[in-house]
């Protein structure tokens, strides 16, 4: 009976897609390829290139390397300063949000306790409550407190992340068996050394998968820092090259060079959560396949 099965299987024909699916997958291809294509052509160009040629292929002279050096140079560097606190504010807040969500999702995952299911809730409830509208109160907040314009007040707003907590208490739920959990106290360990040895591992998929989006959402944070930052060289790089976009908005002409580093300097900004996503993409896809067959 086995052996028919297989053999029903291996006859059956492939599927194949039919041309609208096609034609819909293909449009939303270029959709998500052609403003990366763009930014890519565009800070190959020089200024004047940049406005004057077809906006998806390259210009009359290669200056990605001209560009490169005006970027790192231009105001005594302060690209790279901003490129630092970029890194500082995502690596910092997100693996500190990341641990503190893992923590508090597999918490309310595997223990029962009075109130357990209202935090749930208030959880569930913060993620819908958009960031910009606590903007202004936290900045009130933290400013009589006379820890606003730091570096630190960043990444401490950075911590809380209800999205984060909420997908690890959905993960542990599902990928910590209660019955792992019983058998390793019945052995005398400790919920530390269980949650060290055994949880971990466990939930390191969802882990990498939250790290992911805390990583991403600290690095195209452009609305706090605006409202907690008033120092240029605290800000990131959201805010940075977004002044420079309102300079070079003017009219004279040594603002108006500033565009092709906007362009170069969005292009040097993503290319590490490129990276990032390149590398951890085998423990992101590998936590989706093990929700996906539970």
């Amino acid at each position: 009976m086995t052996q028919l099965t297989t053999a029903r299987r291996r006859t059956m024909p492939a599927h194949r897609l039919s041309v609208p699916t096609i034609l819909v997958m293909s449009a939303l291809l270029l959709y998500c390829v052609l403003p990366f294509w763009w930014l890519i052509v565009s800070s190959t160009k020089s200024n004047g290139d940049l406005f004057s040629t077809f906006g998806l292929w390259f210009g009359r002279a290669f200056s990605l390397f001209d560009n490169l050096g005006q970027l790192f140079t231009h105001q005594n560097g302060i690209y790279l300063e901003w490129l630092g606190n970029t890194v500082l504010y995502a690596v910092v807040g997100g693996v500190g949000a990341t641990i503190l969500a893992t923590l508090g999702g597999y918490g309310l995952a595997s223990f029962t306790f009075p109130g357990s299911r209202k935090i749930l809730g208030i959880v569930i409830v913060a993620m819908a409550v958009p960031a910009t509208a606590l903007a202004i109160p936290m900045f009130l907040l933290f400013s009589s407190l006379g820890i606003v314009n730091t570096r630190w007040i960043i990444v401490l707003l950075s911590l809380a992340s209800p999205l984060g907590l909420y997908l690890m208490q959905v993960f542990a739920a599902q990928a910590v068996p209660r019955e792992l959990l019983e058998a390793a106290r019945l052995d005398g360990a400790s919920e530390t050394r269980i949650f060290v040895t055994i949880v971990s591992k466990l939930l390191a998929p969802g882990f990498v998968t939250v790290l992911l989006f805390n990583v991403v959402a600290i690095w195209n944070n452009y609305f706090l820092p605006l409202i907690m930052l008033s120092d240029p060289r605290l800000y990131p790089l959201t805010v940075g090259l977004n002044q420079w976009n309102s300079q070079a908005s003017g009219s004279s002409g040594a603002t108006e060079a500033l565009y092709n580093l906007v362009v170069t300097g969005s292009l040097v900004g993503i290319l590490p959560l490129v990276i990032v996503f390149v590398v951890l993409q085998r423990y992101w896809v590998a936590g989706l396949a093990a929700g996906s067959s539970r």
